[in-house]
């Protein structure tokens, strides 16, 4: 079989370029102060929520080796199939962080404190294969195992949709309690990411 020949502009590699710009950030208070753009994100977690005692150890003494949450802000626009050309950049970005910030300090049994992130303002044709490659690099728990951190308030018309794996294990959000009770209980959904861990 002949080997490939290297391609500098490979998916693969132009994501990682996006992931390695990203990963050379400083990492801050959640939420950061404001600032415009958007890009790709990924947040820490310090606090002493048991299940997560492993992610926060591969993150003590500021090594930040496992975010548990990843993520993207793209442009108004973008989800139309307009990716903001010629647009002044909005501070989606900033925007995005801050409802993270919110939907934590909702949650009964997590601090906004125990939180840090890290950010790049990245130009938008490269933020959604940013943000895949971080994922998969890193297969963070609330991507991966503990879905719904970043949802939205679906509306009263969706309310009878179940409330997601993270709405379980962290209680809080005003919206997500008027959603239907998930067939799983916290225990089960703890249980798959102490397995995972």
């Amino acid at each position: 079989m002949a080997e490939q020949p290297y391609n500098p502009l490979d998916k693969r590699r132009l994501g990682e370029s996006v992931a390695l710009a990203l990963l050379k950030r400083p990492v801050v208070e959640l939420p950061p102060a404001p600032f415009s753009g958007a890009g790709v994100y990924a947040l820490y977690y310090l606090g002493d929520f048991p299940a997560y005692a492993k992610t926060v150890a591969q993150n003590a003494n500021e090594q930040w080796a496992a975010p548990i949450y990843v993520g993207k802000a793209v442009p108004p626009g973008a989800r139309k199939g307009g990716y903001g050309l010629d647009e002044t950049p909005s501070d989606v970005l900033y925007r995005r962080l801050k409802e993270h910030a919110d939907s934590i300090q909702q949650a009964t049994n997590l601090k906004l404190e125990d939180f840090r992130c890290r950010f790049l303002v990245v130009d938008d044709i490269w933020i959604p294969l940013g943000e895949a490659l971080l994922i998969t690099m890193y297969a963070p728990l609330w991507n991966r195992l503990l879905d719904g951190y970043g949802n939205h308030d679906p509306g009263s018309s969706r309310y009878n949709q179940q409330r997601s794996p993270w709405d379980v294990v962290h209680p809080g959000r005003a919206w997500a309690e008027k959603l239907k009770p998930n067939a799983r209980s916290s225990d089960e959904f703890i249980a798959d990411l102490e397995a995972f861990l």
